[in-house]
């Protein structure tokens, strides 16, 4: 097993004074569509979830998870997979006659996401990261007047984190491997706001457990 190497010195002493005044707010995201990607396809809905801080010694959990962002969207095109609308259950149809234009959607995300991190600088979270960012990020930088508040790669990838900490390979490391501990008692119920709460506690799980080397939890099993 590889053993972490040290930061070298000249790296400590560069960015201590930096980090120092860097704190880190995570915002657990999940992201629901009509299909792969986005342009072709349309984001329907999406929620994001404040999911704790990391001020590079101490990383602290949110009380609660009742400071989230939820919004559904009008589709931005014609095309659609029936099997995406019938994992998410939303209503495309309702969405086109009703739904708020992205424009003025992604303009609020991004303005709430701010409001919210303060003195922090915002990061998205997902599990996997590569959906939900790509989907959110495309939106942002598409719609919102203030553009995206995750930057252009402030992102952190819980199933990344996972195979690193339990010493897996990243093929290896999907939700369903999760072990007991390290997973969240609530149901994935592809509800953007459920989803992304539980996400949002998997995540403090990993972020916090020791790894294989360290805690309590041990490695993740197979279902």
């Amino acid at each position: 097993m590889l053993k972490p190497k040290a930061v070298p010195d000249d790296i400590q002493g560069r960015d201590a004074d930096s980090l120092e005044q860097r704190t880190d707010a995570y915002f657990s995201a999940d992201v629901e569509t009509d299909g792969p990607i986005p342009g072709p396809f349309s984001m329907l809905s999406f929620a994001i979830v404040y999911a704790g801080s990391f001020d590079g010694k101490e990383f602290k959990r949110p009380q609660d998870y009742k400071r989230v962002f939820y919004r559904e969207l009008r589709p931005i095109s014609d095309q659609f997979q029936d099997e995406a609308l019938r994992i998410n259950g939303l209503d495309r149809a309702r969405l086109c006659a009703e739904g708020p234009l992205p424009q003025n959607v992604m303009t609020e995300a991004s303005r709430w996401v701010m409001e919210v991190a303060g003195s922090a600088k915002p990061v998205l979270v997902a599990y996997p990261l590569s959906f939900d960012w790509t989907w959110l990020y495309w939106y942002f930088v598409q719609y919102s007047k203030l553009g995206s508040p995750f930057d252009y790669s402030r992102c952190f990838d819980i199933k990344t984190a996972l195979a690193v900490k339990a010493s897996i390979p990243i093929s290896a490391a999907g939700r369903s491997r999760l072990a007991a501990p390290l997973r969240s008692e609530r149901a994935h119920t592809h509800h953007a706001v459920d989803d992304a709460i539980e996400q949002a506690e998997i995540f403090a799980n990993v972020f916090e457990w020791g790894g294989v080397n360290g805690g309590n939890y041990g490695p993740p099993g197979k279902d």
